[in-house]
């Protein structure tokens, strides 16, 4: 039972919830993330994971979310249309190895800040389709293995896609 755990003045999440092999259910609804700058690794080996209701948490000043979701293959679907990444400099391998996700809504992702999108939907192999073109990817200078092993994915608008900062795109398609 965490409803009895005040979080008002956490700044970091990294890791919290990390190897947590078994653990099928998680609520989260009594957390107070409105100071956190660092939620990365936070879900990361949460592979029983069914369900992830993240409607509630302010994300407004989270500057890294590397990992976050890191393999969590229990997870069929997600949906973070309501966080707040205006300040997310880091990506990178925030959903890898998430065999299981078929759905993943990031409609309201804000994504002028992030440097970093390297391996950022590595291994999503359930994924049949992604909407990432509100993507604003002007300051990222690696896309590496972003969509590495994502092979069920048929159709991919990247028509918005800003590369004049990137340095690096090896593997982005593999």
């Amino acid at each position: 039972d965490l409803s009895f755990l005040n979080t008002s003045s956490v700044t970091s999440m990294s890791s919290m919830f990390y190897h947590c092999y078994g653990l099928k259910n998680l609520n989260l609804s009594n957390f107070d993330t409105s100071n956190v700058y660092n939620m990365d690794h936070m879900f990361y080996h949460c592979y029983q994971l069914k369900d992830l209701d993240l409607s509630f948490f302010d994300t407004s000043k989270v500057q890294s979310m590397i990992s976050m979701f890191g393999e969590c293959n229990g997870l069929k679907s997600l949906n973070l249309s309501q966080f707040d990444t205006s300040n997310v400099q880091y990506m990178n391998s925030m959903f890898i190895r998430c065999y299981g996700l078929s759905e993943l809504n990031l409609s309201n992702f804000n994504t002028s800040q992030v440097i970093s999108m390297s391996e950022m939907f590595y291994g999503c192999s359930g994924l049949i389709s992604l909407e990432i073109s509100n993507f604003d990817t002007s300051k990222v200078e690696s896309m590496n293995s972003m969509f590495y092993s994502c092979s069920k994915i048929y159709k991919l608008d990247l028509s918005f896609l800003n590369t004049s900062s990137v340095t690096s795109m090896s593997s982005m398609f593999y």
